[in-house]
């Protein structure tokens, strides 16, 4: 049974992030921007990249792993192209620049793709994308992160989960997708860690290279460089695909690691994920046709696909994106469910930066 603090009104967990990281050194623009991107999380119910992630960041701002004084860098410019220099900024800041900037280049070529070395855990990569549908574009992105993931065949963590996201306007919602190329992402797996519940077939490796269901004992191992991980997507071997995800997971670090000039997921640091790569495109759709009769096609598919014959028992098919949107509603209304544990590490944050926590939900 999962263990929920209470539902917290978004408003008062949105302005506690945005004050924690002032607190830590930011500008309120930039408090406000990596505060949205974690929330965004919650209320779309990925759980793994939201609040609960707060005791990491928290972590790494005191020990000076992040600076929130740099500024990222444009270091490679062309009409449809650059390349950003995160300079160890917060990812959410680098990520949402290099997103804008995306966005500017495909409003005057059609098509705008930024690549971004030296940057930091940046939150859902599905978060981008929605910056593009915004601006009724096609939008996709890329990260690469720490190596906690094994090859096929492997024992040792070489690449990150490295997840893909994409989103395409549509009606009444857009097609939106955002998913690992592992099984799943390591904020999965320390909700498991935090519940003390087993982990699922198929998800990890031990330091053997054979299948665990300890989280504690992968998170361990991950955390201090030994054999053993996440499983790409597909699981075990190639069976059922295994090393379909380990290539997303390689394709994902040559658009990011390579055509940045950054760091592959070997080589980045393992505790935090320092010099992450990103990659960020904008395409306004346009440029096939027209945009109403693109986007009534968009629409037509997904509706067929909601419509399409039923499986046994199954009462209704998603198209993605659908359970997002409905989330984000009832999440709005009804508040956002915290774990105990992860409330008690909001606290405790708060008690060390001299905020009143519950002040925040009165």
């Amino acid at each position: 049974m999962i263990l929920l603090y209470e539902y917290l009104p978004y408003p008062g967990l949105q302005r506690y992030a945005q004050d924690m990281f002032q607190s830590h050194g930011f500008s309120p623009q930039n408090s406000a921007v990596i505060a949205d991107v974690l929330l965004c999380a919650d209320l779309f119910g990925i759980e793994s990249h939201g609040v609960q992630r707060l005791i990491r960041y928290h972590k790494s701002l005191k020990n000076r792993e992040v600076d929130p004084d740099t500024r990222p860098e444009v270091v490679w410019d062309t009409p449809v192209s650059a390349v950003i220099d995160a300079r160890r900024a917060m990812g959410q800041i680098a990520g949402v620049q290099a997103m804008r900037l995306a966005i500017e280049k495909a409003r005057v070529t059609g098509i705008g793709m930024v690549a971004v070395r030296n940057s930091t855990h940046y939150g859902i990569a599905g978060y981008y994308p929605l910056l593009a549908l915004e601006e009724d574009m096609l939008g996709i992105c890329l990260t690469n992160s720490e190596s906690i993931a094994v090859p096929t065949f492997g024992a040792q963590p070489m690449l990150g989960t490295n997840p893909i996201a994409f989103a395409m306007p549509a009606d009444p919602v857009p097609f939106w997708y955002d998913a690992a190329t592992t099984v799943v992402p390591l904020g999965k797996m320390e909700v498991y860690q935090k519940q003390n519940h087993p982990l699922p077939r198929e998800w990890a490796v031990g330091a053997d290279g054979a299948e665990t269901r300890d989280a504690a004992a992968v998170i361990s191992n991950i955390r201090a460089g030994r054999p053993g991980g996440l499983l790409p997507l597909g699981g075990l071997g190639e069976e059922h695909g295994g090393h379909k995800g380990y290539g997303l997971g390689i394709i994902v670090d040559i658009c990011t690691g390579i055509l940045s000039g950054g760091c592959t997921s070997p080589h980045l640091k393992q505790a935090d994920g320092e010099h992450t790569s990103h990659f960020f495109a904008a395409v306004d759709y346009g440029i096939f046709g027209d945009k109403a009769t693109q986007r009534a096609h968009a629409s037509q598919l997904l509706d067929e696909l909601r419509h399409s014959a039923k499986a046994p028992g199954q009462p209704r098919i998603y198209t993605h994106g659908e359970k997002a949107w409905a989330s984000r509603q009832e999440k709005l209304r009804d508040g956002i469910p915290v774990q105990q544990r992860t409330a008690a590490e909001l606290r405790l944050i708060a008690g060390e930066l001299r905020l009143d926590f519950d002040a925040y939900f009165q």
